[in-house]
């Protein structure tokens, strides 16, 4: 699947091009790829690596070894997944060892694509810059995505307790189905509501990828000591803080910026991978609520810009 302009998901069409070059590198065939936000950023040409078309877009896959360099540690016929950033919407992809990965026993091939970007940020956001620990509260904005969906399993994972807040509505069960403990809606008076779940405490953790308007009350909703980790800004607006509030109110804002801190520590990917493995172990699934043929990637992309995916979308081959 190709993006031939930069017009956003529109702009995807299916060709037949050549098997891609593999030498020096692990040639994968490709059963499902993930459908992620860079991916559709990519399409608009609005994301921090901006190739030019034509390319194949998709970051995530997962697959089977076809062949693989001596001394890659993979051999043909290995069920592995990879952070490509480009070329998972195809049939094959050849990518550098050191970003392929093995899959934990037990996962399908749908699971694996969805346990790369959103769940690796997410781990490395709460374990590494969160510094979560078991029975402490987290609050999740965007919580129907797959950022947020993430975030509920493994802040349930490491034995906290989840708090969903949601701007969309009719997704309490599907929700609660992931783990959620509390569901609240991304409405005036969300932060009334946080405060009286945590008898007033407030919350240690806040996932935030949304930005926007709801920054703030997210750093009010902090408990002393609380912190609050920024991810994105899916609502679209960068926000500010008086860094007053955060002296007086004894309270952290940190940035997890997975992609970012793998370029200067690609060690941190084998890392957290061991430890999404151990959750795994643990009975963690990631929950696919949307598959669609290769096919079908610029559907799929539209509906993951429109908001009807819930948690992730995935693309099999057919």
């Amino acid at each position: 699947m190709v993006v031939t302009e930069l017009s956003g998901p529109e702009g995807i069409v299916a060709q037949e091009v050549p098997e891609p070059a593999a030498e020096g590198l692990v040639l994968i065939d490709v059963k499902a790829s993930g459908v992620c936000f860079p991916d559709l950023l990519i399409t608009y040409g609005k994301y921090q690596i901006r190739p030019e078309p034509p390319f194949i877009p998709g970051a995530e896959i997962s697959g089977v070894v076809v062949s693989a360099p001596e001394g890659s540690g993979f051999a043909p016929g290995d069920r592995v997944l990879a952070a490509a950033y480009l070329g998972g919407y195809a049939e094959q992809i050849a990518v550098n060892p050191a970003q392929v990965l093995r899959i934990p026993d037990g996962l399908a091939f749908d699971e694996a694509a969805s346990l790369i970007i959103n769940y690796q940020t997410m781990e490395f956001a709460l374990a590494r810059r969160a510094k979560i620990v078991a029975g402490e509260t987290v609050v999740v904005l965007g919580a129907a995505g797959g950022v947020g969906t993430a975030t509920i399993q493994l802040a349930k994972a490491h034995g906290a307790r989840a708090i969903a807040v949601v701007r969309r509505e009719g997704v309490d069960d599907f929700l609660r189905e992931l783990g959620a403990d509390e569901v609240v809606a991304l409405a005036p008076g969300w932060g009334e509501r946080i405060r009286e779940l945590t008898d007033g405490v407030g919350a240690q953790i806040v996932v935030d990828p949304v930005g926007g308007d709801a920054f703030d009350d997210a750093v009010r909703v902090l408990a002393p000591e609380g912190r609050l980790v920024v991810i994105g800004f899916a609502g679209g607006g960068i926000p500010e803080v008086k860094v007053n509030r955060v002296l007086f109110r004894n309270i952290s804002i940190v940035g997890a910026a997975w992609g970012e801190f793998t370029r200067t520590n690609p060690e941190a990917v084998a890392e957290v991978h061991a430890s999404l493995v151990e959750h795994v172990r643990n009975g963690l699934r990631p929950l696919v609520k949307a598959r669609y043929p290769l096919a079908d990637a610029a559907v799929a992309l539209a509906d993951l810009e429109s908001g009807k995916v819930l948690g992730k979308a995935i693309l099999l081959q057919e």
